[in-house]
């Protein structure tokens, strides 16, 4: 086996100054199950503990795997003064953001009004987790950015909440899960696409979700690990999607990040859709280019999980064909495969490499100075 030794990038400067990093997937929690309630209508209140929430996939509540750990976070990341990990932000300074010198965290929040069949109340909830964000966490937080979640379902109503958050300093993107009711390159989902690409927000299709359909392609496996597994192959169909479907080619200056489902299938995805794509072109005539460059042209990654194969070299291969310039740091904190952020480079990458993946690519995306 050849193994390798990682390089611990923290030090930028003889003084032991660690290097600026920009996490772009953090999760946070609401410490309570009522914490949305001042940012929703009253009668979302009653209709809640009346009603409960119908989700797509059938499952009362809960996940339908057990997770690794509770709440699939860390163990050490319970805050002291009680409540769920990522509820808290004083602890999330201490644990993540001030030692690993944070100066750019995205917000991914889960468990949101994506994938509940109530549309009205879906909207309600996106909406009140969007003002949610700001009050308890980028308002308090300069380093850190929201995402501006939707109703996933019902496509205007997405469009209204991302045209109503456009020009928010406190959003950075727009937040959509990888597994819906349908493929995102489905129509039904462009009025999202058209709001985006008006209001200059990139989106961010983060793995996990639920629309009512068996988490992969084959029906339901056995075990949590075949999920977690399948997080790439989700990945892959909503692009697939997004991209035979036309969405680049109606919507040319959309920006897309895929979240949390790693990178290594990239370049497999797209030679393989460029093969066929040169011998069923005239079945999709409205794409003008090999699928290959509408996903170089568009689509951002997420690190984590990061790719870890026994020679170094592999790596470095993959990235070259995905382009340094197109990976975004990301930790998952607090979740318990989070991503070190000093042990996530093998040894032998550039200084100029390290730091646009570490910090520049997203501030460049993102349009922070």
């Amino acid at each position: 086996m050849n193994i390798q030794l990682r390089e611990r990038p923290e030090t930028a400067s003889p003084t032991g100054v660690k290097t600026a990093i920009a996490d772009c997937d953090i999760h946070p929690a609401r410490a309570t199950k009522d914490e949305l309630y001042p940012y929703l209508e009253k009668r979302w209140h009653a209709h809640l503990e009346t009603f409960g929430v119908h989700a797509y996939q059938g499952m009362m509540e809960g996940p339908p795997y057990p997770k690794a750990q509770p709440n699939a976070s860390r163990r050490d990341a319970y805050p002291p003064e009680g409540g769920p990990q990522g509820s808290s932000l004083s602890f999330m300074q201490k644990q993540h953001l001030d030692p690993n010198n944070v100066a750019l965290g995205v917000l991914n929040p889960l468990n949101t009004g994506q994938g509940i069949r109530n549309q009205d109340l879906a909207g309600a909830i996106c909406s009140a987790i969007n003002d949610w964000q700001i009050e308890k966490w980028t308002s308090k937080d300069s380093r850190l950015k929201g995402s501006v979640v939707v109703a996933n379902e019902d496509g205007m109503s997405a469009a209204a909440e991302i045209r109503k958050r456009a020009g928010d300093k406190n959003f950075v993107q727009v937040l959509l899960l990888s597994r819906n009711v349908e493929p995102l390159g489905q129509r039904r989902y462009w009025p999202i696409y058209e709001a985006a690409q008006d209001a200059g927000l990139p989106i961010g299709v983060h793995a996990f979700g639920f629309g009512g359909n068996p988490i992969t392609a084959s029906g339901w496996p056995s075990y949590y690990i075949e999920e977690m597994v399948g997080h790439s192959q989700c990945q892959q169909t909503a692009l697939a999607s997004l991209v035979l479907e036309g969405v680049f080619e109606r919507f040319p200056k959309l920006k897309m990040v895929m979240v949390e489902a790693g990178f290594g299938w990239a370049p497999s995805l797209a030679w393989r859709l460029d093969k066929v794509f040169s011998r069923l072109h005239a079945e999709v005539p409205h794409l003008k280019r090999k699928p290959s460059e509408y996903i170089r042209d568009h689509i951002w990654w997420t690190t984590q999980p990061m790719e870890d194969p026994e020679s170094r070299d592999h790596l470095f291969q993959t990235i070259e064909w995905i382009g340094w310039d197109r990976l975004l740091f990301a930790t998952d904190y607090p979740h318990w495969d989070y991503d070190e952020p000093s042990r996530v480079l093998p040894a032998g990458v550039s200084d100029a490499n390290r730091q646009a993946f570490y910090l520049d690519n997203a501030r460049q995306l993102y349009g922070i100075a």
